[in-house]
């Protein structure tokens, strides 16, 4: 890793949040790039093999876990079976209340319909239609600690209890936001269902309540928080009045909110400091923004994204690297330093136009990034400091539809499909494949690696992996 590299990740993230080695505080990892420095989990497993436990949670959620310290935090959201007013839910049987959903069809994306209704309305609006049912269900938005050793339950908290004001997609479900936690307190974000603080035994601390997103043809929310030094960034891109704002992490007290002009987005903000200035970038549809983490000033942005941006942007070689492939191909490495708006100048380092993922986020493993096409098994990796394709949309066989985002640890990448199973190749600038498994599951969270264990979360157990 070069200088520029470890200044505008490494001591951002790590010591932002007070990581220790072995602990994963936030869904993209403690450095925010997908990495796990120093674990080393397993390349094989299978239900018979390396399976330490697995664990089933009540309800359902897409959500990553995030660990800290052996335990591992992860939200949840339980169907209680009754309506607003009490009643059993028409034509649903109670002992089927905390059950997920069916798992998605293995193959192929869907795709949107109608176009952006910016202002106009929320799902069934105008130029659109809504591709879930308006829920009648009580709904409870849930922050589960689990134990890392043992997979037992060590508590479980409701943050809200409530009918959802409108669905989902049905390939994920309420609770797709990651938590977050510095090593003093958990945040568990679900969007129209607040912000809400814990400290790591369970107590309530504060919550915030920031309104009811309407989304894209109601599609549901997903994007995660930032932690950043003292301040929890939320991003609020939805139909309706967008806006990202700042939270004092200790006690919710609102620091600034900055109003943006952009579709529905699900891209988790990501924070940096150059130069001395803390600030945090959002991709979006319209620009990717760069915030002064102290004011909200603009400090820099840049058009050039696809529509539906879903991929978190990762931070590394002195650039930012957004990326987003609904509707077309987007890759934007930006150099850090610029100020104004950055669109078509040399402050764009290198670009790259084909075979972008719609919805897993990318993964820069020193000088590598890796990356799926669209939400198939098409696997990319270009040299983070020129573009140089170094694999060209390698097909990783096995995998049918992804959705979660690679990681790399011990010199190995984990990539993981939404059938169950999981490739584990070399990270090297050649495609190299050390292990095919496969569990009887389907995943769409990302995995977790600390230590020698790796986490999966799936649609029906979350699972333990680890070596013998």
């Amino acid at each position: 890793m070069t200088s520029d590299a470890f200044l505008t990740t490494a001591v951002l993230f790590t010591l932002t949040l007070g990581s220790a080695l072995g602990d994963w505080p936030q869904w993209r990892g403690p450095d925010g790039n997908g990495v796990a420095s120093g674990a080393t989990p397993p390349t094989a497993w299978s239900d018979a093999s390396n399976v330490k436990w697995k664990a089933s949670l009540p309800g359902y959620g897409t959500s990553t876990p995030i660990v800290w310290k052996g335990k591992i935090y992860v939200t949840t959201a339980i169907p209680t079976g009754k309506t607003a007013a009490g009643q059993p839910v028409a034509g649903k049987k109670p002992e089927a209340a905390a059950a997920p959903p069916p798992p998605p069809p293995p193959a192929g994306e869907e795709v949107p319909r109608g176009e952006r209704r910016r202002r106009e309305g929320g799902p069934g609006g105008p130029g659109g239609r809504s591709r879930s049912e308006a829920p009648t269900e009580v709904i409870q938005f849930v922050l589960l600690c689990v134990d890392l050793e043992t997979g037992k339950t060590l508590w479980q908290k409701v943050a809200q209890e409530v009918v959802p004001h409108e669905g989902h997609h049905q390939d994920h479900g309420f609770a797709s936001h990651s938590a977050v936690t510095d090593g003093e307190m958990v945040y568990a974000y679900f969007g129209s269902r607040g912000l809400h603080a814990y400290l790591l035994d369970g107590e309530p601390r504060w919550s915030k309540d920031l309104g009811k997103m309407q989304t894209r043809a109601g599609f549901g929310e997903g994007s995660s928080p930032l932690l950043f030094s003292d301040s929890i960034v939320i991003n609020w891109d939805h139909e309706g009045a967008d806006f990202v704002a700042v939270f004092d992490k200790k006690t919710g007290a609102e620091r600034w909110r900055k109003e943006r002009d952009e579709p529905t987005n699900w891209s988790t903000p990501v924070g940096l400091t150059h130069n001395g200035v803390a600030q945090v970038v959002i991709s979006a549809t319209n620009r990717i923004r760069s915030y002064a983490l102290a004011t909200g000033e603009v400090l820099w942005e840049c058009g050039g994204m696809t529509t539906n941006v879903i991929p978190t942007p990762t931070v590394g070689h002195g650039m930012v690297f957004a990326i987003s492939g609904f509707r077309g191909n987007a890759l934007k490495a930006i150099r850090l330093g610029r100020t104004g708006d950055l669109t078509d100048t040399d402050a764009v380092a290198w670009s790259y136009d084909a075979k972008c993922p719609y919805v897993p986020s990318a993964l820069l493993s020193g000088d590598r990034l890796w990356f799926f096409s669209q939400n198939t098994g098409l696997l990319t990796c270009l040299d983070a400091k020129t573009g140089k394709v170094l694999i060209d949309a390698e097909r990783v066989e096995g995998l049918t539809g992804v959705y979660a985002s690679p990681i790399a640890a011990d010199g190995r990448i984990y990539l993981l499909g939404r059938n169950g199973e999981a490739v584990v190749i070399k990270d090297a600038a050649t495609y190299e494949v050390l292990a095919t498994n496969k569990l009887d599951d389907k995943f769409d969270a990302s995995p977790v690696a600390v230590g020698g264990s790796l986490l999966l979360r799936g649609h029906q157990h979350l699972y333990c992996i680890e070596g013998k």
